[in-house]
């Protein structure tokens, strides 16, 4: 080769050994940055941007760090009218799916994804506004809960009767021939604590139409009232109708949705539950969540089968021997008779640790738990056949232990020190923002505080801060905590409150129509990565009444679209400030429109 200098050099005898080298590592680059510029463009795709959309949403210093979520406002079909009582996660319509050992198919059972429901749940035909409290406590509209069995096959006992537009609740019941109220005054007679502000909380299994829990909300007490979804009775429907706190559950194979050492009392008035079988093992789960010192009450089978066992299909031998058992069983799981009169037998739960100390030794049945089980887990957690025991170091959550009603309210409870930053301090930190937040809420909803507005539900609590800012209105407060958040519900249990732990990706275990109001304090902000907002949204709406509220406290980044659904769902919003008109959290109030079906003559 002839270069500029005029002459001429020969080429190298193997070239190869420098220029292919070169040329591979500049290939191979030039290989990488294509398929990487292959990766990145495919993932912008899958995130629904390209390159050059990201670059456009870059904000420059001057604005919002954060721009606000948007999203297209959508209008739901209406569901058909056969889906008016729609109760997702115990829908009768998929009960054959599942198995009839231990009532398994009454237990929570959630439709997949593609099955979920994106449509509004009507109205009965005929439905109104329900009755105002304290009047509801004895009368609800027939439209509203158009279900007539109950007065057909209890007509003899009172529970309820149908009378003209109306269904009256007389205080009757299997074991109230006298009344629920003469029935709940023996009690008292039996366990003094109950008048004094010892007893607050309490849980009636098999409620029937909650005329239990209805009658002790003037005593002073207040009751979680649980029965299972039937095709039929709609027990929790009237219950909730009526404005008593009332949640669809069953003991079955799973533990309930609250935590351990929470109720102070327990209530079964033949209840139906067979508390000898399978071990035990339904009376180790009352066990569980009631407190140290805390009552169960039994009316009813086996109790006082001396003069009863003619009208249970059965002989008296038969009763005695159920009897014992049931006694030697609450003996080992160290409960001791309490007190007994007539229909009613009392044990009361033991606080004492020398005889949780015998369960740990061998042989014993039941045995104590071992520590691999957490006493509160209990959401869709099995029922294990062992007592868990109270633990040694938390004095003070024994009943005899805790101030009484209503000085509790205002204590940190012990059990505030087992949840992260908890303390003293926080919680009446927590106490006063809520107080005033409650007094802002009452300024932008009249209604609140009023009985326009009875069945009230926290969404996401902390402490309970805003059931006690609300405590003296004519209203009660179901507090939810989250699955996945900090367990804060012993707290709420032993202020003197009541609650449930529930995932909000899922529907909630109530009737459509159950609550007047729902308040939700940054629910989004904390779950939105699990769950879409509309599914949440549509949960809401399900369960709301028509023309009751929802009291929405987000973050500025999810108001626009929260509005935009809720536009969907034919609620009414407007826009607030908080209390402190920070730019960062607003406020959305809203009312949930009456409609009716298309098909519906009330139209």
């Amino acid at each position: 080769m002839k270069h500029k200098d005029g002459k001429y050099h020969s080429q190298p005898e193997k070239p190869f050994k420098i220029v292919p080298a070169t040329l591979l590592v500049i290939v191979l680059c030039g290989f990488s940055f294509y398929l990487g510029g292959i990766f990145c463009s495919e993932k912008s795709r899958l995130e629904g941007k390209s390159v050059q959309d990201v670059s456009k949403t870059v904000s420059s210093p001057k604005e919002p760090a954060v721009d606000p979520l948007k999203i297209k406002s959508v209008a739901f079909p209406e569901c058909s009218a056969d889906f008016q009582d729609y109760t997702p996660c115990t829908d009768p319509r998929r009960w054959r799916k599942y198995g009839s050992h231990r009532l398994t198919f009454l237990e929570r059972h959630c439709p997949p994804m593609l099955e979920r429901k994106q449509c509004l749940v009507p109205p009965p035909d005929g439905y109104k506004p329900p009755i105002r409290w304290p009047k509801s406590r004895d009368e609800c509209w027939y439209r509203n809960v158009p279900y007539n069995w109950i007065n057909k096959q209890k007509s003899n006992q009172n529970w309820l009767r149908k009378q003209g537009e109306k269904f009256l609740f007389p205080g009757g019941g299997t074991m109230f021939p006298r009344g629920v109220g003469a029935y709940v005054d023996l009690m008292q007679d039996l366990i003094p604590e109950m008048r004094d502000g010892t007893v607050r909380t309490a849980i009636d299994t098999g409620c029937g139409v909650a005329s239990w829990g209805g009658d002790l909300l003037d005593r002073g007490i207040l009751t979680v009232s649980l029965a299972p979804r039937d095709n039929h009775e709609a027990q929790v429907q009237f219950a909730l109708e009526r404005g008593i706190p009332a949640i669809l559950g069953v003991i079955s194979t799973q533990r309930l949705p609250f935590p351990s050492n929470s109720f102070d009392m327990a209530h079964c008035s033949r209840c139906l539950i067979p508390w000898t079988e399978f071990g035990g093992i339904y009376l180790l789960e009352v066990h569980r969540i009631l407190r140290p010192g805390g009552f169960w009450v039994l009316s009813g089978p086996p109790v006082n089968y001396e003069n009863r066992w003619r009208g249970w299909n059965t002989t008296v031998e038969e009763q005695k021997s159920d009897y014992e058992k049931l006694e030697g069983l609450l003996t080992s799981m160290c409960f001791k008779m309490y007190a007994k009169k007539d229909d009613i037998a009392v044990w009361q739960k033991s606080s004492d640790s020398s005889c949780y100390n015998k369960l740990a030794e061998p042989d014993v049945y039941p045995a104590k738990c071992d520590d691999s089980l957490e006493p509160d887990s209990a959401w869709y957690t099995p029922l294990r056949p062992c007592v868990v025991v109270p633990k040694p170091e938390l004095k003070k959550s024994a009943l005899e232990s805790l101030p009484k009603w209503p000085e509790r309210l205002q204590v940190a409870p012990e059990r505030i020190s087992n949840v992260p930053g908890g303390s003293s301090s926080a919680l009446k930190h927590d106490d006063s923002k809520w107080k005033v937040r409650a007094k802002h809420y009452k300024k932008l909803l009249p209604a609140l505080g009023t009985n326009e507005i009875r069945n009230v539900m926290d969404m996401n609590t902390v402490y309970g801060g805003f059931a006690a800012a609300v405590i003296d209105d004519p209203l009660w407060t179901m507090n939810v905590v989250s699955s996945y958040a900090a367990n804060t519900l012993p707290v709420v249990y032993d202020r003197g409150l009541i609650g449930t732990y529930h995932d909000w990706c899922e529907a909630f275990s109530t009737y459509p129509r159950t609550y007047d109001l729902l308040h939700l304090d940054g629910l989004f902000t904390a779950e939105s990565h699990r769950c879409d907002m509309k599914y949440v949204l549509l949960e809401m709406d399900r369960i709301l009444r028509p023309k009751g509220y929802a009291l929405i406290r987000e973050s500025s980044y999810f108001i626009d679209a929260i509005a935009s659904i809720a536009k969907g769902l034919k609620w009414s919003c407007r826009r607030e400030d908080t209390e402190y008109g920070v730019a960062k959290e607003k406020l959305l109030v809203c009312q949930k429109k009456l409609w009716y079906s298309a098909s519906s003559s009330s139209r």
